[in-house]
Formats: C-alpha cells, sequence, structure tokens
C-alpha cells in the first residue's frame, strides 16, 4: 500500500483540532484531541510535548491572522491602534481561548512579534522601558476584555427591580445596539490612546 503523500499529524493540523474543541467546549484533553484526529494519544508526543506546548501553538494560530503595520509609514498612535483592532478581531473569533492563554507564560514566536511591534511603537512615543511595558499591559488588558464581551450573549445585564433609572436608561439605550461590542471597543481604544498620547507629551519616566 503506498503511503500517504502527507503525514497525519503535524503541529498546525495539531493546534488547529484542539482550537476547534477549545471554541466549542472551552478546553480540551489530550485523549479528545487524539479522538479527533483519529490517533492515539502516544501520537501526539511524536509532534508536541504536551498540553503547554499545544496551548502555545494554538495562540500562534489565533494571532497568526495580525497584519502588523510598517512603523515607517504611520504614527504610533495608528500603529497601536491598528495592531489592536486585529488583536481584539481575532481573538473575537476564539473567545473561550483567553483564560487557557492568560494562565501560560507567552513563548510563541508569532505571538511574540505582535509585542515587539507595540514595544516599537511605544518606544517611538517616547515612552521609557518600565513605562513601555505598563502600556503594552495595558492594551493586552483591554483587547482581552473587549473581546470576551463581543462574545457575551445579546443580553449582558439583566436589571433588578433595584436597579436604579439611570442603569436602566443605560441598558435600554445601550442593549439593542447589535454593534454596541465593536462600537464600546473603538471608543474604549481611543480613551486608551488619548491617556497614552498625553503621558508621552508629558514625557514618560519610570517611576
Amino acid at each position: 500500500m503506498a503511503r500517504p503523500s502527507q503525514p497525519k499529524l503535524s503541529t498546525s493540523a495539531i493546534a488547529a483540532a484542539a482550537l476547534e474543541l477549545v471554541d466549542a467546549h472551552g478546553d480540551f484533553t489530550l485523549p479528545q484531541l487524539a479522538k479527533t484526529l483519529s490517533v492515539s494519544a502516544s501520537s501526539l508526543y511524536n509532534h508536541v510535548q504536551g498540553r503547554a506546548e499545544i496551548i502555545e501553538l494554538m495562540r500562534g494560530q489565533a494571532m497568526s491572522e495580525i497584519q502588523l503595520p510598517d512603523l515607517r509609514d504611520v504614527s504610533w498612535q495608528q500603529a497601536v491602534q491598528d495592531i489592536a483592532t486585529e488583536y481584539w478581531a481575532s481573538y473575537s473569533k476564539h473567545p473561550r481561548l483567553i483564560p487557557l492563554l492568560t494562565t501560560h507564560t507567552v513563548r510563541d514566536s508569532t505571538t511574540l512579534r505582535v509585542y515587539d511591534a507595540l514595544a516599537e511603537a511605544f518606544a517611538l512615543a517616547g515612552f521609557e522601558p518600565k513605562r513601555r511595558l505598563q502600556a503594552i499591559t495595558i492594551i493586552d488588558s483591554f483587547v482581552l476584555g473587549s473581546a470576551l464581551d463581543a462574545a457575551a450573549p445579546t443580553e449582558v445585564w439583566e436589571a433588578s427591580c433595584e436597579s436604579s433609572s439611570y442603569f436602566r436608561e443605560a441598558l435600554n439605550a445601550g442593549l439593542a445596539d447589535s454593534t454596541r461590542p465593536r462600537s464600546t471597543f473603538k471608543l474604549g481604544l481611543a480613551m486608551l490612546l488619548g491617556a497614552l498620547s498625553q503621558q508621552a507629551a508629558t514625557g514618560s519616566e519610570d517611576r
């Protein structure tokens, strides 16, 4: 019998199958993954070292969709906006992956290139190293939280009889808007960039 022209398993196939399981169930196990791929669990170890590496592979697959701007052609503010928007769009497709990622050190090279670009943008803005990392963390936290919001049910909050009229008014005005997650993300990002631009203008020093 002729051998298949391509191996049955690869790291990209493992990552794709694991990501499908996470999207559907919020987690994965190696036996589940092996069953999905129609292989033995031991076969997976010919390609990956274990669960932690698979999580990093999924991170890389999600982040591989991000197109980075050329920092020579745009302002640092535009670069950060473009990166954050691409980042949000990518993780909005895989919100159930986010809790798994936050418990593992980022090592994936595809992902690190995004943080490299953010670091360069903030360096061009004049942020010193410590403040640069703080700015990256702020953007990271905001994007991940906004991606989770994008996957939330349409009725995120349900007012109780004890809720204030101010809260009820806000819910009535906002929850019916199908574009709420995206428009809220854009507004929040603009506010963050405004604050970061002010920091850059006044000078950022490590404290």
